[in-house]
């Protein structure tokens, strides 16, 4: 175990575009508050999401057995296929979301790419708050139903009622969950550059 909390080795504010917090003033104090808890849940993103990519592991052995165990052994291939989709949507997920983070997804920036750097700025303070966290809230309220349900009676699979289709409508959430407080940290602190 660590003898000293992370804060004393990493800058809660490094890396997330704010100038340091002058002790002096309450309300700096208090913007200071908010600096460290971005920071803090931008870390637990990153701890996230790096976890989560060893599913790519698991599904990748899955999905090249179901071969051998339909022709082989004639038996568990629709399994190791349930167990593989379910894994793999958990994986889209976090991958979606880390690949924003990194700034390495599909971004749409024909028109972007001509403005001067100032207003690319803009666009990505702002872009996360309008248009990511909207959609990001619309997608939980809009499935609250379905996957509400489906987590309540612990869904299997419609074609050969194995357990685990409920991870997949679980993964829309947390999709839509790593989206809002991923803008929430970019719609704040400002970390990445949108050119």
């Amino acid at each position: 175990m660590l003898e000293k909390p992370v804060e004393d080795f990493i800058e809660p504010t490094a890396g997330l575009g704010f100038p340091p917090v002058p002790d002096s003033d309450m309300s700096a104090q208090s913007i200071g508050i908010g600096r460290r808890a971005l920071a803090r849940l931008d870390r637990l993103l990153a701890v996230v999401m790096d976890s989560g990519m060893v599913l790519v592991l698991p599904v990748s052995l899955l999905l090249f057995l179901q071969w051998p165990l339909r022709d082989l052994v004639q038996a568990y291939s629709r399994q190791a296929n349930d167990l593989a989709q379910a894994l793999f949507a958990l994986y889209v997920s976090l991958a979606l979301s880390f690949a924003t983070r990194q700034g390495t997804h599909l971004a749409t920036d024909v028109l972007a790419r001509h403005l001067p750097p100032a207003w690319r700025q803009r666009i990505a303070r702002w872009a996360p708050l309008l248009v990511l966290m909207p959609w990001a809230v619309f997608i939980l309220a809009a499935s609250w139903g379905s996957v509400s349900a489906s987590l309540k009676q612990m869904e299997g699979f419609p074609d050969t009622y194995n357990p685990g289709y409920f991870l997949i409508k679980f993964s829309v959430w947390l999709l839509a969950f790593l989206v809002l407080l991923q803008a929430l940290i970019d719609g704040f602190a400002g970390k990445r550059d949108a050119g």
